[in-house]
């Protein structure tokens, strides 16, 4: 695991000693070793988390002509089977690391390579002879990879703050980019919320050459139709997927753990790799002691049906809260409005002190239906026939008689939020439902107005040529899972120099997922049926049949105590007035309503605290300009 970052010279204009500014910033990506190359054209630069050939693999690497050079951020499990074919080809090599693999593969294959690849990764490859250099990202978008364009020169780098070491390049705020992030907690898609600054989308490519730059897909998710399959054989088929990916990603040089929430998709991951492991395994979990959503017995039974040596966490109102989530602002990169950050900062940071790579269970909602969206979708067919007065009535009834909870998802917020998407468009609901601010709420704390643009996501969504729930699963496999889940995922892990491998998400799965009839991924009201169906008898009872829990904080309650301090100093008056992006009033009736349990707002104070946090950490404003405009509109 690594972090690379790179920048072409055509215009001359750059500092030299930005490489080395680069190399720091994202030195908690691969604290073993940096290297730097400098072409022609072009430099190169490298940080390195050793894991696989220790003593070897230093990057970037260079081929042994010369003429091709590569840094890499990711892992190729099937690496030794590609190497063993180059090898007949008559490659010669000189370590025994995926890095090199990587290289002499795209020597020989060109970026028909990635095709071959089972990983994920972030890759940049250099051809010093055509003056070409080739990004490239895996297919499910688990590793990160951003780019910006500045004339003909193009700069990138795992992590936005490698880009932002490029002194002119501005840190202006992208207001639609913005208005999304409100909406639904993440930016969607290949925006940031810099401008300028994008994100290659999973399973594509960039190709660049002086006065040519182009991005095409080399991977998609199949669209082959659901096939005929009995429950049996799916089972057969998705069991053997599952032992041979967990089997690959157990491979590692250095100590390796397993996150464990007590859920059945770290419990599945566990219990493949309790059998294909040759010794005793790790296990890390985050509890919440004394709260309704706490897992720990969940976790810890199945930590002891698997004889693991188990770690865990306690996160709780004592914890040093405020300084993690400070710390948020300078290795998010984007302010991350998903509360799940938090816990995932905690655990990635026991786990490091313990091991150096950690599987995970990442992947299976979004592949076999295991969110509570899905349901709401169907359940709010019959509710969009009622009068729409009556909802507005029943809504207005439950803000007024019903109290405020102070667990993480109360019976409330979801009756409330349930009555607010049925009266949006069923796309657009489906964002709504895992979102924050609805475009009302939106245009009322925005200056100008915002578009939260669900109606265009929505569009994009709707052009699947498949059934309802088949679309939702396709949508939170583009958007959700790459921009919120593994974005959160990958930047908590490594702040803490942490490798986190999601074995769900080989892409084999993915594809044995896609062809798979919705009957055997949510049937009645039984979710993930043919995952759970596959672990009867092998996970505990209680397990399988447990609720879904969801791995985040009681931000409704933690904003009210702990937190308060923290929220109140962040979001000033005066803060919030500078920013020239929010009405002031509107921000502080959101905060006194939410204090005062009126509603809870703990998620939507969630985005705007992250967000002012990462604006003042990293000097990112509005273009001056657009100021200028609003005052003048009299905002």
């Amino acid at each position: 695991m690594c972090g690379i970052a790179g920048f072409t010279r055509l215009s001359g204009v750059w500092d030299r000693e930005v490489a080395g500014r680069i190399i720091e910033a994202i030195h908690h990506r691969g604290p073993d070793q940096q290297g730097i190359y400098e072409g022609s054209e072009i430099t190169l630069c490298a940080v390195r988390l050793k894991i696989i050939d220790l003593a070897g693999g230093d990057q970037p690497i260079v081929s042994d002509d010369g003429g091709t050079v590569i840094v890499f951020n990711g892992e190729i499990y099937n690496h030794r089977e590609i190497r063993r074919e180059l090898e007949r080809l008559g490659h010669r090599f000189r370590s025994q690391c995926d890095t090199e693999t990587v290289l002499r593969a795209f020597m020989e294959w060109d970026t028909a390579c990635f095709e071959r690849m089972r990983g994920m990764f972030g890759v940049a490859l250099w051809s010093e002879a055509r003056k070409r250099l080739v990004l490239a990202r895996d297919r499910m978008g688990i590793k990160p990879l951003y780019y910006y364009r500045s004339g003909d020169d193009l700069y990138f780098g795992s992590e936005l703050k490698a880009i932002l070491e490029h002194s002119h390049v501005p840190r202006r705020l992208d207001e639609r980019a913005l208005d999304r992030f409100l909406s639904v907690n993440y930016v969607p898609g290949d925006r940031t919320l810099i401008e300028g600054i994008r994100k290659v989308p999973p399973g594509h490519l960039l190709e660049w050459s002086p006065g040519k730059c182009r991005i095409e897909r080399w991977w998609e998710l199949p669209r082959e139709g659901a096939r005929r399959y009995s429950l049996e054989a799916a089972k057969e088929e998705l069991d053997g997927l599952l032992r041979e990916s967990v089997r690959e990603h157990l491979v590692s040089d250095v100590p390796l753990g397993v996150w464990a929430s007590g859920g059945v998709d770290s419990s599945t991951i566990l219990h493949y790799a309790a059998e294909e492991s040759g010794s005793r395994l790790k296990t890390f979990s985050i509890s919440f002691r004394g709260r309704s959503f706490d897992e720990s017995s969940y976790f810890r039974e199945v930590a002891e049906v698997y004889g693991t040596d188990h770690h865990e966490f306690d996160l709780n109102p004592e914890t040093e809260l405020e300084s993690a989530i400070e710390d948020f602002a300078y290795y998010s990169d984007e302010p991350s409005a998903d509360a799940g950050a938090l816990p995932v900062w905690f655990l990635s940071r026991m786990t490091r002190q313990h091991v150096t790579v950690a599987l995970s269970g990442e992947g299976a909602d979004e592949l076999f239906g295991g969110y509570e969206t899905y349901q709401a979708d169907r359940l709010a067919r019959p509710l969009r026939l009622t009068p729409r007065w009556l909802r507005r009535w029943v809504h207005g009834a439950l803000e007024r008689y019903v109290p405020v909870s102070d667990e993480k998802i109360g019976l409330e917020y979801k009756l409330k939020r349930g009555i607010e998407g049925s009266w949006l468009d069923p796309d657009e609901a489906h964002f709504f439902w895992n979102g924050t601010f609805s475009s009302e709420q939106l245009k009322a704390i925005r200056r100008g107005g915002g578009d939260n643009g669900l109606a265009e996501l929505a569009r994009r969504v709707a052009t699947g040529n498949c059934g309802v729930v088949e679309r939702y699963l396709r949508v939170d496999q583009n958007y959700y899972l790459p921009d919120d889940i593994l974005y959160k995922t990958d930047r908590m892990s490594m702040a803490h120099s942490l490798e986190v491998r999601p074995s769900m998400l080989d892409h084999r799965i993915v594809e044995f997922a896609a062809r798979l009839p919705v009957r055997l991924k949510i049937r009645d009201w039984r979710q993930k049926y043919v995952l759970k169906e596959l672990m009867r008898g092998k996970l505990p009872e209680r397990v399988l049949n447990r609720k879904k829990a969801g791995f985040d904080i009681p931000t409704h309650d933690w904003f009210r105590r702990p937190l308060r301090r923290l929220l109140m100093d962040t979001l000033t008056p005066e803060a919030v007035k500078a920013s020239g992006i929010f009405h002031e009033r509107a921000i502080e009736a959101l905060i006194r309503d939410h204090m005062e349990r009126r509603i809870n707002a703990g998620y939507h104070l969630w985005g705007l605290l992250t967000l002012f946090l990462w604006m003042k950490r990293w000097k990112v404003e509005l273009h001056r300009a657009t100021v200028a405009e609003a005052a003048l509109a009299g905002e």
